[in-house]
């Protein structure tokens, strides 16, 4: 799955804005110039268009935590973890503070429900003999539903 979709989907979910995404980027310390911000957000097909790098996410998700919760980001560790779908989960859970019951409402949203054994196996410990990877097309699922979850009717 491309990183540029992701981010894409979060912004887009959460309703932020590019201020708010600099934000972010500042809160972990990382040095996102506007511009380069505003070509990872274009679709692939439009012109000033540029590949996002996995840190540029990871540090994203680390940022949003400090902007939603307030809590400063973790040092980065001498040895780097690499960012998986599940750690994508796990970090957008952690900074929209969602709880069991709110995770299988986005996942029921569009038609994937999960159990709460489903959900807390994508949780666990890599090594965790009843841990599952969360696949790409569960990722996205996740992001559509979160979508629909925050989603704000301006007519009404």
């Amino acid at each position: 799955m491309r990183i540029n979709d992701i981010l894409f989907k979060i912004k887009t979910a959460l309703s932020l804005d590019t201020e708010m995404m600099l934000k972010a980027y500042k809160l972990a310390g990382y040095p996102m110039q506007r511009s380069h911000l505003e070509a990872i957000l274009k679709r692939r097909q439009d012109k000033g268009y540029e590949e996002a790098t996995y840190e540029e996410l990871g540090v994203f998700l680390d940022g949003l935590i400090a902007l939603k919760r307030g809590e400063p980001p973790k040092t980065p560790q001498a040895e780097d973890i690499p960012l998986t779908n599940n750690l994508i989960l796990k970090k957008l859970r952690v900074a929209l503070q969602l709880k069991e019951i709110e995770l299988q409402m986005i996942f029921g949203l569009v038609d994937a429900p999960l159990s709460p054994r489903q959900i807390g196996a994508l949780f666990r410990a890599e090594h965790h003999k009843n841990f599952k990877p969360c696949s790409d097309e569960l990722l996205m699922l996740f992001l559509e539903g979160l979508d629909e979850f925050y989603y704000i009717d301006d007519e009404a």
